[in-house]
């Protein structure tokens, strides 16, 4: 189930990327245009998944919410947050590698090139650094954004923060077999 939040933009139609940051409970996602000034932010959201069903239907969940957002959307481009591990808390990583997976899929089926970013390579792009807080994020996306206040829920706007990475870092040729999933 996805949960939308809209902010569309009258510009002309041009490259849309989509961020996306995974999780078996929550994924966030955010749809970035690139205009003649500025990246937008077309829409933001979360698809989420429900905690008392299974792992399988849960990963189910999210790979039909992201197939609604490709398939209105459109985009150009996805980009995803990497997985990382730390040694306090590894079962996160292994749940967030699911929620990965469907994702993964989703976007190899709609034939959507994706690109792969750590989060320190968001941090560092966004930021200038690769050990920004949160916050400092946080008003890295709301100043490229033009935003008026900081944007919410966390997990749309570390999704935009993964659009926004790509957004700057699109200088690849997409159609490259190291870029795109094959067509199924």
């Amino acid at each position: 189930m996805a949960i939308a939040l809209g902010n569309t933009t009258t510009a002309a139609p041009s490259q849309l990327y989509l961020g996306i940051d995974p999780g078996l409970n929550n994924t966030g996602y955010a749809l970035i245009r690139r205009t003649a000034s500025r990246p937008r932010l077309v829409e933001g959201g979360v698809i989420r998944s429900t905690r008392t069903k299974n792992l399988a239907e849960r990963v189910f969940e999210i790979g039909q919410g992201l197939r609604e957002v490709l398939a209105e959307f459109q985009p150009d481009a996805v980009a995803i947050e990497q997985v990382f591990s730390s040694p306090k808390n590894p079962k996160s990583a292994l749940l967030m590698s699911h929620a990965r997976g469907a994702i993964l899929y989703a976007v190899c089926e709609a034939s959507i090139g994706i690109m792969h970013y750590t989060p320190r390579q968001i941090k560092k792009l966004l930021t200038g650094t690769g050990t920004a807080s949160k916050e400092q994020v946080q008003e890295a996306i709301q100043r490229e954004l033009g935003l008026k206040k900081i944007l919410e829920p966390n997990d749309v706007a570390d999704a935009s923060a993964v659009a926004l990475c790509h957004y700057y870092s699109a200088r690849v040729d997409l159609t490259t077999d190291e870029q795109c999933c094959p067509v199924l």
